[in-house]
């Protein structure tokens, strides 16, 4: 499984989770891996538990970038593309930020329609200039 493939599983699993708040992550990971008849890497798992163990820090990050848009007014699949790019960004050092922004983008393009990327592009740039200062 490439990164790429590994973001957007971990994407899938992350608006999946949304639904299914008050289960076990580890027991929601391991039954989405029989739903989707799929096996995700460990990457797959390192972002989507990363994302859930950052989430806090991670939504107060995005709620303060995030202009005139409160948290739960995003979108499902844009707020799991912007929690994983956050993650990326802010907490994994194996990922440079402009790559955690492409890859976010062009995940909002697989999965959505509409201004979303560049919303999301707006965020995370906003984002990605108040981490250098």
């Amino acid at each position: 499984m490439t990164r790429k493939d590994a973001r957007a599983a971990a994407v899938q699993l992350l608006y999946e989770f949304e639904f299914h708040r008050d289960e076990n992550p580890v027991s929601f990971f391991d039954f989405s891996q029989q739903q989707f008849e799929a096996e995700f890497d460990a990457y797959t798992a390192r972002l989507f538990f990363g994302v859930l163990e950052h989430g806090r820090e991670i939504d107060e990050i995005i709620a303060a970038h995030s202009q005139n848009w409160r948290l739960d007014r995003i979108n499902k699949i844009s707020r799991a593309i912007l929690r994983l790019a956050v993650f990326e960004m802010l907490f994994d050092s194996e990922v440079e930020t402009p790559i955690a922004i492409n890859e976010a983008v062009e995940l909002s393009k697989q999965f959505e329609l509409g201004e979303s990327a560049a919303f999301i592009n707006g965020v995370l740039g906003g984002i990605a200039r108040g981490s250098q200062q």
